[in-house]
C-alpha cells in the first residue's frame, strides 16, 4: 500500500551539500588542539554562515519549552465544570422564581439547596447528582458537565475523543465501554504472552477507528497508548493537592456513572506494566494563564515530552551519537518546517564529511584529517594569503608562473589568455582518460589542455623553523603559525615541486616534523626557545641539497633560551645564556656561508627581541619582517616566492613582503 504525505525535504533543486566552509572550520580547530571527531562536532554545533547549527534548534527547543510552559495552566477542566454549574444554577434559580405554581414549601427547600452549595465545584456536582432539576437549560448543562468529564477522560488516552464524542449518543457510549474492554482484555492477554497477530488484526478490525496512530502491530499500539497515558499520569503529578482531589472526584460523574473510570485505571495499570520505561512519575511546572483541558493538557505534556527528546538528540552528549538520531517528524511538528530542513542539512553534512575521505581513522582509533583534506584546507589558506598579498601589492593576479621562462616540470590546465606552451603528453592523457567514459566523445576538447609552468630557477631547499615555545601558545599565534606552515606546504606541493621544504617546529628542542604532525601538535606548555637546534636541523636539509638555492625561513616571538649540548642534552637559561646565544649565531653563520637567504618573522613587540633579530639579520645580510599574527602567513609566502627570484627578500623593510609578483606571478589554484 502507498502512502503520501506533504513534501517537507526543503529545496528540491538546492545543490548537493557544500563541505569546503565545513573543512576550513575544522582545519582550524585541528590547528588549535581539538580532534577532529571534536572540531567536526563543534562546527555542527555553531553552524555555518548560512546554515543553523544544532545550538540554534536546541535554542529554538528550549524557547518553546518555555513558551508552552509560560502559556497555560492546568485549570481548563475545572473552569469549564464551573461555568457549567454555574448555568445549571443559575437557570434553575430562574426557573423557580417564576414557578407561580410550585408549592413555598419545596420551593424555599429547592432555593436553599441552590444557595448552600459547596464551594468545591465536585463537591458541587457530587450534590446535585439526585436534583430533580426543574429548569430544562439547568438540566441539560448539568447533563453537560457529566458528558464534558467523560469526553476529557477519555481524550487523555485516545487523542481526538473529546471532539468525536460531543453530542454522543448512548449507544456510542456503550461502544466505547466495549472497546477499552476489549483493549484491556488484549493488553492482559499479551502480557502473560498468550496474544497472537490474529488477536491484534481482530482487535483493529473492530475498533481501529479509535486510533488514527494506525498502529501496525500490538508494540505500536502499546507505545502510542503508553507514551499518551504517562503523559496523562504527568499531568495530574503537575496539579495541586487541590486540583487532584476536585478532578478525582468530579471523575465519579463521568458520564454518570463510574464504570468509564473503572475501565480507564485497568488501562492505565495494564500499560505501566508492560511499558514501565515511561515517565510515570515526572511533572511540570505551569504558570500562564490559558486553561487547559485534561485533554489538550495531555496533548501539551506529550509535546513537552517530545521537546525534552529532541532537545537530548541536538545535545548529542551521549555515547555514539549521530545527527541521524533527530527525529525530523517530531523536529517539525514542534519547530516547523524549515527547522526540519534545516537539521537534515546538518545531517547531509556530518554524512558527507564522513564520507567525503576527508577524515580517516588511524590505527589507534582516533579520527585523523586525511592528505586530501589537508589539501583542501592548504588551498583555501592559499586563497587567503594571496587575497592579502595582492591587495597589500595593488596588483592583481597574473598567470604566468616564472619570469625567466625556465621548465619548472609542473603543468596547471590552460586558462584563458595563457601563452605557455602546452605540455602536449599531459593533453593527450587527459583526452584519452576523458573518452574512456566516453567514448564517442571528442578525441580532444579544450578541458583537455595543459600548459607547462615555468620559474627563474628550477630548484629551491626551503627550511621553515617555526617556534613552538611556550610564549606562542600563550599569546595567540599557534594557530597562525600553523596556518602559515600549511599554506607554503602546499604551495611548494601545488606550484613548485622541485622545491624541498623542511618543516622545523622549535620549542626546549627542536623536531623535524610533517605537516600532519604539525597541524596537529598540541600545545607545548615547557619553556624554552632552541634556536640552536632548528639551524641545526636547517643546515642539514640544506647540505642534502647542495645544487638548490637554500632559503631560511624562521619564525619566532622570542630570544633563544635553550641549545643542544654535545651529550644531546637540552641546557636552558632565562635569561638567555651567552653561550645559548653564541651557538645559535654560529649555526646561523654556517647557513650563510652555505648560501642561504635568511628572513625573520618578529612576533610581539618585544624591544629587546626586536635589537636581537635585528643584529641576526644584519649579521648573515638578512631581512626582518614584523607582521602582525593573521598576516603571517602572507609574510612568509611572500619571502619565499622572494628568495627563488634570487635576490633579498623583504627588502622593503618591516611589513613588505618583497616584490614577488613579478617573479612568481599567479600561484593559487
Amino acid at each position: 500500500m502507498s502512502r503520501y504525505r506533504r513534501y517537507d525535504g526543503g529545496d528540491p533543486l538546492a545543490p548537493p551539500v557544500d563541505i569546503a566552509e565545513a573543512l576550513d572550520a575544522i582545519g582550524e580547530d585541528v590547528m588549535a588542539g581539538y580532534s577532529p571527531e571534536r572540531a567536526m562536532r563543534e562546527f555542527l554545533r555553531r553552524g555555518g554562515q548560512d546554515q543553523a547549527g544544532l545550538d540554534d534548534l536546541a535554542r529554538r527547543v528550549a524557547e518553546r519549552r518555555r513558551e508552552l510552559l509560560q502559556q497555560h495552566n492546568l485549570d481548563g477542566t475545572l473552569n469549564e465544570v464551573r461555568e457549567l454549574l454555574d448555568k445549571a444554577v443559575l437557570e434553575e434559580r430562574k426557573q423557580l422564581a417564576r414557578d407561580a405554581m410550585m408549592d413555598d414549601g419545596d420551593r424555599a427547600f429547592r432555593e436553599m439547596r441552590m444557595e448552600n452549595l459547596p464551594d468545591s465545584p465536585a463537591a458541587a456536582v457530587t450534590e446535585l447528582g439526585d436534583y430533580d432539576w426543574q429548569s430544562s437549560e439547568a438540566r441539560e448543562a448539568f447533563e453537560q458537565i457529566k458528558d464534558l468529564l467523560g469526553r476529557e477522560l477519555l481524550d487523555q488516552r485516545f487523542a481526538g475523543m473529546k471532539q468525536a464524542l460531543e453530542n454522543a449518543t448512548d449507544e456510542d457510549r456503550q461502544a466505547i465501554n466495549e472497546m477499552l474492554s476489549d483493549l484491556n482484555d488484549l493488553l492482559e492477554k499479551h502480557a502473560r504472552g498468550a496474544d497472537t497477530p490474529e488477536d491484534f488484526a481482530e482487535f483493529m478490525a473492530k475498533h481501529g477507528q479509535h486510533f488514527p496512530e494506525d498502529p501496525q502491530d500490538i508494540d505500536e499500539l502499546l507505545d502510542a497508548l503508553a507514551q499518551r497515558s504517562a503523559a496523562a499520569q504527568r499531568m495530574l503529578n503537575s496539579m495541586s493537592p487541590e486540583q487532584r482531589a476536585e478532578l478525582m472526584q468530579l471523575s465519579a460523574q463521568a458520564f454518570g456513572s463510574p464504570a468509564l473510570m473503572d475501565q480507564l485505571a485497568r488501562l492505565d495499570q495494564n500499560l505501566m506494566g508492560l511499558r514501565p520505561g515511561e515517565d510515570w512519575g515526572g511533572s511540570e511546572q505551569f504558570g500562564g494563564g490559558e486553561g487547559l483541558g485534561l485533554g489538550d493538557g495531555t496533548g501539551v505534556l506529550q509535546d513537552l515530552a517530545d521537546l525534552d527528546s529532541l532537545a537530548d538528540q541536538l545535545a548529542q552528549s551521549y555515547g555514539g551519537a549521530r545527527l541521524d538520531d533527530i527525529d525530523l517528524d517530531k523536529l517539525a511538528k514542534q519547530l516547523g518546517n524549515e527547522a526540519a530542513v534545516d537539521a537534515r542539512t546538518l545531517q547531509e553534512l556530518e554524512q558527507a564529511l564522513r564520507e567525503s575521505g576527508a577524515m580517516e581513522r588511524g590505527f589507534d582509533g582516533e579520527l585523523r584529517l586525511t592528505p586530501k583534506a589537508m589539501r583542501q584546507l592548504g588551498k583555501a589558506l592559499l586563497r587567503d594569503v594571496a587575497e592579502k598579498m595582492s591587495g597589500r601589492q595593488g596588483q592583481r593576479d597574473l598567470r604566468q608562473a616564472g619570469a625567466a621562462g625556465d621548465l619548472s616540470g609542473a603543468t596547471r590546465a590552460w586558462e584563458f589568455g595563457d601563452t605557455e606552451p602546452w605540455d602536449l603528453p599531459r593533453t593527450i592523457l587527459n583526452g584519452v582518460l576523458r573518452r574512456a567514459g566516453d567514448p564517442e566523445g571528442r578525441l580532444l576538447a579544450i578541458d583537455d589542455v595543459e600548459v607547462a609552468e615555468t620559474e627563474a630557477r628550477t630548484q629551491a631547499a626551503v627550511a621553515l623553523c617555526v617556534d613552538t615555545s611556550f610564549s606562542m601558545a600563550m599569546d595567540g599565534r599557534w594557530v597562525p603559525m600553523k596556518q602559515t606552515a600549511l599554506a607554503l606546504h602546499t604551495l611548494i606541493g601545488q606550484r613548485f615541486r622541485g622545491d624541498s621544504l623542511e618543516l622545523i617546529g622549535f620549542g626546549r628542542h627542536a623536531q623535524s616534523m610533517r605537516i600532519e604532525e604539525l597541524t596537529a601538535l598540541d600545545a607545548r606548555w615547557a619553556k624554552g626557545t632552541n634556536l640552536h637546534h632548528a639551524l641545526l636541523l636547517a643546515n642539514r636539509h640544506f647540505r642534502k641539497h647542495p645544487n638548490a638555492q637554500p632559503v631560511l625561513l624562521i619564525v619566532t616571538d622570542g630570544e633563544p633560551t635553550s641549545h643542544l649540548e654535545s651529550s644531546g642534552e637540552v641546557f636552558f637559561s632565562y635569561p638567555p645564556h651567552p653561550v645559548t646565544i653564541a651557538l645559535a649565531v654560529r649555526e646561523l653563520d654556517n647557513a650563510r656561508r652555505i648560501g642561504a637567504h635568511t628572513t625573520f618573522f618578529r612576533l610581539g613587540d618585544d624591544p629587546g627581541l626586536a635589537r636581537f633579530i635585528d643584529s641576526m639579520a644584519r649579521r648573515v645580510d638578512g631581512s626582518v619582517v614584523a607582521p602582525e599574527a593573521g598576516d603571517l602567513g602572507a609574510a612568509v609566502v611572500g619571502s619565499y616566492l622572494g628568495s627563488r627570484r634570487g635576490g633579498r627578500p623583504g627588502s622593503g623593510g618591516p611589513g613588505s613582503y618583497g616584490d614577488f609578483f613579478g617573479s612568481r606571478g599567479f600561484w593559487v589554484g
